[in-house]
């Protein structure tokens, strides 16, 4: 009897925690592990209160300057860091990354056994590394500063002050607005330059043409 009624409360407990492990996987979500609750036309708000805002800095060509210029970029840069809290640099590529393509062809080249098939997949491969080495210099750049929730009152008089700090050193910004931020994060998290819309909702476009 005793044995029964020891086996019954280790059933008990095992189903207390498998409730537990559902519950909290409900609770869960992708938006909650990257820290991301909702993108607006100006912003990346989070789960903690904050928001971001991004400026899009507008890329120099440092080898056609003197190291005099050069100098007075990196001063300009440094005031701008100097004079803003909570700021972060981003650099992201601006282009698809193929390397794990390459390296399915290169597998594929390895065990394939037709002459035929061998030489199409070492002109994807070229194909792929001639791609790469064109943009092999694009490269995104932005400023991110973070807004703390105390600060939201006058979100939008605070955002016109930061971007008027940023262009008094002669940096070249853009703010980004809600599709730029949605083409970050694709970039940043999937490598993904090609799509030229992205959607709030997965399918959306789906459902709209239904209506």
């Amino acid at each position: 009897m005793e044995a029964m009624m020891k086996r019954k409360k280790k059933t008990e407990k095992k189903d207390t925690v498998k409730k537990k492990t559902k519950k909290n996987k409900k609770v869960s979500s992708t938006r909650m592990l990257i820290n991301t609750k909702t993108i607006t036309d100006y912003s990346l708000k989070l789960f903690n209160g904050e928001e971001v805002v991004f400026f899009v800095v507008q890329p120099q060509n440092l080898s056609v300057m003197s190291k005099e210029n050069i100098g007075a970029k990196i001063f300009a840069l440094t005031n701008v860091v100097k004079g803003l809290n909570d700021i972060e640099i981003i650099c992201l590529n601006s282009r698809d990354n193929f390397e794990e393509n390459k390296y399915f062809l290169k597998k594929r080249i390895q065990e394939e056994t037709e002459e035929v098939v061998i030489k199409l997949l070492k002109e994807d491969l070229y194909h792929l590394d001639k791609i790469q080495t064109q943009t092999a210099t694009a490269r995104l750049f932005l400023i991110a500063v973070r807004i703390k929730p105390d600060d939201q009152l006058e979100v939008h008089s605070l955002i016109h002050r930061i971007e008027k700090l940023i262009r008094m050193q002669n940096i070249s910004v853009t703010r980004a607005d809600k599709e730029m931020i949605k083409r970050m994060l694709a970039v940043y998290f999937e490598q993904n330059v090609t799509t030229s819309q992205f959607e709030d909702y997965d399918g959306k476009r789906w459902y709209d043409g239904i209506q």
